[in-house]
């Protein structure tokens, strides 16, 4: 999955019980899109979260930066089915 935006909202870097660090965030997607031959603007925040060292060398990360993410769509946890994506590379855009 490849989805891009703007950071809206970036936690503390955390590690787990592991000792792995995490990092979680907020992305705010916008962008226009054909549905049934009719285009239109599509705005969403999707939960997201680094691991390892991804999470380390990116806690440079602000609000505001735009990028492009790479990763996949999973349960949050075993217990909570809410989609969350989990990030395996991050490209900041130029201009940010």
């Amino acid at each position: 999955m490849v989805l891009d935006g703007v950071i809206a909202e970036i936690g503390a870097l955390r590690r787990t019980p592991a000792g792995v660090a995490v990092l979680e965030f907020q992305l705010e997607h916008a962008s226009r899109q054909i549905e049934a031959g009719i285009e239109r603007d599509v705005r969403c925040e999707v939960p997201a979260l680094v691991l390892g060292d991804i999470a380390l060398q990116s806690q440079a990360l602000r609000p505001g930066k735009q990028v492009t993410l790479t990763g996949f769509l999973a349960a949050r946890s075993a217990r909570h089915k809410g989609l969350v994506m989990h990030v395996n590379t991050i490209e900041i855009l130029e201009g940010n």
